[in-house]
């Protein structure tokens, strides 16, 4: 590395996408620079826009590159990190990409139903037949991963990007239950949401003012 990183982000208790490179980096004992822009306000365009042309977060900056995706954002550290970041066998690789595209593209009901909400607890929402088969995918992933680790350690055995793909996730179900879980499911969304790598980002969360109405459903 040249320089240090920077990684633009959003307001950490609202930014899933935000969180993903970052708990990458830490698992990955790489150092980044951040920079918080705070969502849906009327300066965030022209202050994400500074940063990137896509004028959205997150954002990683090393030097004269800007990659403006979570993904790239990961691969990128990753390759930093000399190839860590994703399982070394390749049938295993194979499936922790797969997995990874897969939560990158999919899971639309769950998203609109459980947007991340780091400090909210105990949130009920309806859970409408679309949020039930994500739930059910969900569930089937996180079974199998952790049925071949014998339920113990993340879902390929070292961290992976796979693990940062599904953390906010776990923090979802934290929010608004662990209904259609199975017990290894539930057991893998407990140790996701209680890494220990994650408490500087639950206490900065936690320590935000902004509220995003939008995002606080659930009764």
């Amino acid at each position: 590395m040249t320089s240090q990183p920077t990684l633009v982000i959003g307001n950490r208790n609202y930014s899933s996408w935000s969180l993903r490179p970052w708990i990458l980096a830490q698992h990955l004992d790489i150092e980044l620079t951040t920079v918080r822009i705070v969502l849906d306000t009327p300066t965030f365009h022209s202050e994400a826009l500074a940063y990137s042309p896509t004028a959205r977060v997150p954002v990683l900056i090393h030097d004269n590159l800007v990659i403006p995706e979570s993904i790239a954002i990961m691969e990128y550290l990753s390759e930093l990190a000399g190839g860590r970041g994703w399982p070394a066998a390749r049938e295993a690789r194979a499936c922790a990409r797969a997995y990874a595209a897969e939560m990158h593209a999919g899971f639309s009901a769950l998203r609109a139903a459980y947007p991340m909400n780091i400090r909210a607890r105990q949130r009920k929402v309806p859970v409408t037949t679309a949020l039930e088969k994500d739930i059910r995918r969900i569930n089937d992933i996180l079974s199998s991963a952790a049925a071949s680790n014998d339920g113990d350690g993340w879902l390929f055995g070292e961290y992976s990007i796979a693990d940062a793909m599904f953390l906010p996730v776990a923090l979802r179900f934290q929010t608004y239950g662990m209904w259609g879980l199975s017990e290894r499911a539930s057991q893998y969304v407990e140790r996701s949401a209680s890494d220990p790598l994650l408490t500087e980002w639950i206490q900065k969360a936690y320590a935000e003012i902004e509220t995003l109405s939008h995002e606080e459903v659930g009764g």
